[in-house]
């Protein structure tokens, strides 16, 4: 597959239109919101096409990309859009809107199995099996190829991902309870950032 691959220095062009649903990932120097900052945002149009933008983490102003993650109108796609989302609002200080996610749906729709990662899920609905190598990289710097690359594999699957598991989901009628935890998750990252990260819901 050839992957269409554009870096964008601190934010999205203006006149970008990916259309209105895209599938969106983050890169950061570790998983602690507050002391890992967010380096990167990469998103896809679903059309084999990657824009990665290498936010200036002295200011974080990216005024194209917030609107865009910030538009009720646009459908986004996450891989876990819990750390996503945290680091996007302490960042970039914005909610996203219209949010679906993979992880999610995963676990509801795979009951049949324990692995939910990103690589499971392209091997069994894409049949690719892509490296994970640069997973723990740092994206904090210059950019090399093989980076670039793997970011984009982070996102230019998930819009085919994502309609097979919602297949599932339907069937399983499973698509209600998936809706419910969505409506869920500003909640539960708003509990992260306020550094409640047990389950306010156990004993």
């Amino acid at each position: 597959m050839n992957i269409d691959i554009k870096l964008h220095k601190n934010d999205l062009p203006e006149d970008l239109n990916l259309g209105n649903i895209v599938a969106i990932d983050g890169e950061f120097m570790g998983l602690n919101v507050k002391r890992d900052p967010l380096c990167l945002i990469q998103i896809s149009s679903g059309k084999q096409d990657a824009h990665i933008v290498q936010l200036d983490r002295k200011t974080y102003n990216a005024p194209n990309l917030v609107k865009l993650l910030s538009d009720s109108k646009v459908t986004k796609i996450f891989h876990f859009a819990r750390a996503d989302m945290a680091h996007i609002k302490h960042y970039l200080k914005t909610d996203v809107d219209n949010i679906l996610d993979t992880k999610i749906a995963s676990k509801l729709a795979r009951s049949y199995s324990d692995s939910h990662s990103l690589k499971t899920l392209i091997k069994e609905f894409v049949g690719i099996d892509i490296s994970k190598q640069f997973q723990s990289s740092d994206f904090g710097g210059e950019l090399t190829p093989a980076q670039l690359k793997y970011c984009a594999n982070d996102v230019i699957y998930l819009h085919k991902i994502h309609e097979e598991l919602n297949k599932i989901l339907i069937r399983e009628d499973r698509n209600n309870l998936y809706s419910d935890c969505l409506k869920f998750l500003k909640t539960r990252i708003n509990l992260d950032l306020a550094l409640f990260k047990e389950d306010i819901f156990s004993h």
